[in-house]
């Protein structure tokens, strides 16, 4: 993971700027679905010790990592989907347009994108994509790690301003907790109708 292995095989190939690509937010009730592309540096001495799948990571390693990573990366950028599109086009779709949007934003540009679990996307860049890449491939897990610690901490700014669903702790997901607040006091402006949807259908049909 930290040797960038397939990095350097596309390198040796031809490629100077392979970016990794991966989101965090496809499963929540609440919140846009987070999407971060890295291009690594090839050189010794930006090296970054440590990166793996974000799910496997303390919130404290993230935290470390995620500054490193934005230090010594080449290029980095996020982008967010919000709720509102997601209900529009689907998670799916909303998961690829925000992996368009971060792999754009790159400059310098990659000229070679790899992408977490199966995804297409709309590029003018050759791509390729590996399942569990999060885990198996480094720049791909520096991006799973930026985007974590970014929809983090936008998920704690909005538990501010939405108190009642325990954002700052769920993330947006379902939750026990998080189920109770919608029961009592409704959804918010940031909640997926349809996956709310899917929510209330399930439990009306469970009683």
């Amino acid at each position: 993971m930290d040797e960038l292995t397939l990095e350097r095989e596309y390198f040796a190939r031809g490629y100077t700027a392979v970016a990794g690509v991966d989101e965090v937010g496809r499963g929540p009730l609440a919140g846009p679905v987070v999407c971060a592309a890295v291009i690594l540096s090839l050189e010794e001495e930006k090296r970054i010790l440590g990166i793996d799948d974000s799910k496997r990571l303390s919130p404290k390693k993230r935290e470390y990592l995620a500054e490193k990573i934005k230090e010594a990366a080449r290029a980095y950028a996020i982008a967010e989907v919000g709720p509102d599109v997601i209900d529009d086009i689907n998670i799916l779709q909303a998961t690829r347009l925000g992996m368009k949007r971060a792999v754009e934003a790159l400059s310098p540009a990659p000229d070679f994108v790899l992408t977490d679990g199966n995804m297409k996307l709309d590029i003018l860049f050759p791509q390729r994509s590996l399942v569990k890449g999060d885990a198996l491939v480094a720049s791909i897990g520096a991006a799973s790690i930026v985007a974590k610690v970014y929809r983090d901490g936008l998920m704690a700014k909005y538990a501010e301003r939405y108190p009642f669903y325990g954002f700052e702790r769920n993330a947006g997901y379902g939750t026990k907790e998080h189920f109770t607040a919608i029961r009592e006091h409704g959804i918010c402006e940031i909640h997926r109708k349809t996956f709310v949807k899917k929510f209330l259908d399930g439990q009306q049909k469970a009683t």
